[in-house]
C-alpha cells in the first residue's frame, strides 16, 4: 500500500516536457518583444524590454542607457512660405528690370508665385489665337522664368458669360488659350517642353465677383503658375500635361 501511495504522489503535477515547453514559449515571447521594441527604434521601450529580458534570464540590475542612432527620414514638403516670399521678391525685381507690361500682376496664390496676364494683352475678344502684340511679352516672361528651377503651369480663365459659340463652352475657350500660349513657347524654343503644362478652368476660378464689366475683364486672363520642379501633378479639369503630348 505504501509503494502504491508513493507512485500516486510521483505522478502528480504537469509533465516534465510541458514545463520545458512553457519555458521555451516564454523566452520566445520575450525575444520577439525585444525585437519589436528595437524595430520601433524607441529608446525608452528598448530599455524597458531589455530590463524585462534580463529579469527573465534571472539577472538583476539596471541596464545602462544606450544611445541609439535614429534613422534619417527624408521628406519632400511643399514650397514653404519663406521660399515663396523670396521667389516673389526675385521675380518682382526681374519684372522691373525687364520692363514687362504693367498690366501683368504678380501675386502669391496656392503656395506658388503667379504671373497674371489680362486677356487684352494676349488675345482679342472671342479669339483663341495669340495677338502678334503678345509675342514680345511672352518672350520676356520666358526670359524671366527660364533660368529658375521652376515648372510653369499655364492656366486659362474666362468670365461667367456663356460662350456665344455653339460648339465651344467657356472651358473650351480657356483650354485653347492656354494651349495656344504653350505652343508659342514650344515653337519659339523658349522653354523646355517637360517644364510646362496647360490647363483651363473656364469661369470656375474668378479673382473677383462677376458683377460688372470691369470685373469680368479682370477674370478673363491667363495665369503662369510658377511652382518648384517636383511633384506638380494634380487632379485638374481639362488637364493637358506637355510631357504626355506629342511635340507641336
Amino acid at each position: 500500500m505504501a509503494r502504491k501511495k508513493r507512485q500516486d504522489q510521483g505522478s502528480s503535477g504537469a509533465p516534465a516536457w510541458l514545463v520545458t515547453y512553457s519555458d521555451l514559449v516564454t523566452l520566445l515571447l520575450t525575444f520577439f518583444v525585444l525585437m519589436l521594441s528595437m524595430a520601433n527604434m524607441d529608446q525608452i521601450k528598448f530599455q524597458d524590454a531589455a530590463g524585462s529580458l534580463r529579469g527573465a534570464f534571472g539577472r538583476s540590475g539596471i541596464i545602462q542607457k544606450t544611445e541609439i542612432a535614429r534613422p534619417t527620414v527624408i521628406s519632400f514638403a511643399p514650397i514653404d512660405d519663406d521660399y515663396v516670399s523670396r521667389l516673389y521678391q526675385r521675380i518682382n525685381s526681374a519684372l522691373t528690370r525687364l520692363r514687362i507690361d504693367r498690366d501683368i500682376d504678380l501675386v502669391k496664390d496656392r503656395g506658388a508665385v503667379v504671373l497674371r496676364v489680362k486677356e487684352s494683352i494676349l488675345f482679342d475678344s472671342g479669339v483663341t489665337t495669340l495677338r502678334p502684340e503678345a509675342y514680345p511679352v511672352l518672350r520676356k516672361i520666358a526670359e524671366l522664368v527660364r533660368p529658375m528651377p521652376l515648372h510653369v503651369r499655364i492656366e486659362g480663365h474666362t468670365d461667367d458669360i456663356p460662350s456665344s459659340h455653339p460648339r465651344y463652352s467657356n472651358w473650351d475657350f480657356s483650354v485653347q488659350r492656354a494651349v495656344s500660349t504653350l505652343k508659342f513657347f514650344v515653337d519659339e524654343n523658349l522653354m523646355p517642353l517637360e517644364r510646362m503644362s496647360a490647363v483651363g478652368y473656364g469661369e470656375q476660378r474668378p479673382v473677383v465677383p462677376n458683377d460688372s464689366e470691369e470685373r469680368r475683364a479682370m477674370n478673363r486672363r491667363v495665369e503662369f503658375v510658377l511652382e518648384s520642379l517636383g511633384h506638380y501633378r494634380e487632379q485638374l479639369p481639362y488637364l493637358i500635361d506637355a510631357s504626355e503630348q506629342m511635340p507641336f
